[in-house]
């Protein structure tokens, strides 16, 4: 992983579309331009990380302080190429991002669309529901849940 660049936004939002659209379509959400520019608006090149993959972009995760909880944490953004999901890529990054927050005693939060299955790896790693809505599961994992 690198740290992100105010020039990574497009390459992090094209993949965005690109990973999200199966379950947005399958919610009835996507919108082409609507799933680009919510990445745009919420980038934040300081909080995010490029994951790399044999020197190539690979994907992306965010990691930024929460506005509501003094210790803890907002895990968004985590994009990883479709061709390289499956390979334990995605779980050693998180592996190395949670063993951070842990060290740090912090909580972390998420939320993933519903039907994902990107949210059985959050479970992997002791993410458990802390509340849902028709769109989307809202996560959150304790400091040393596994």
């Amino acid at each position: 992983m690198r740290p992100a660049e105010p020039a990574d936004v497009e390459p992090i939002a094209e993949l965005r579309a690109v990973v999200m659209r199966p379950d947005l379509e399958r919610l009835g959400r996507y919108d082409a331009h609507r799933v680009r520019q919510r990445l745009r608006d919420g980038f934040s090149a300081r909080h995010t990380s490029i994951i790399e993959a044999d020197g190539s972009f690979a994907g992306s995760v965010a990691l930024r302080p929460s506005e509501t909880d003094e210790n803890g944490h907002w895990l968004e953004h985590f994009y990883l190429a479709p061709a390289l999901q499956g390979r334990g890529l995605g779980a050693a990054v998180l592996h190395t991002l949670l063993t951070r927050t842990d060290a740090d005693n912090a909580l972390v939060r998420l939320n993933v669309l519903q039907g994902s299955p990107a949210r059985r790896l959050y479970e992997r790693h002791g993410f458990t529901i802390e509340s849902q809505d028709p769109v989307d599961i809202f996560m959150v994992r304790r400091p040393n849940s596994v």
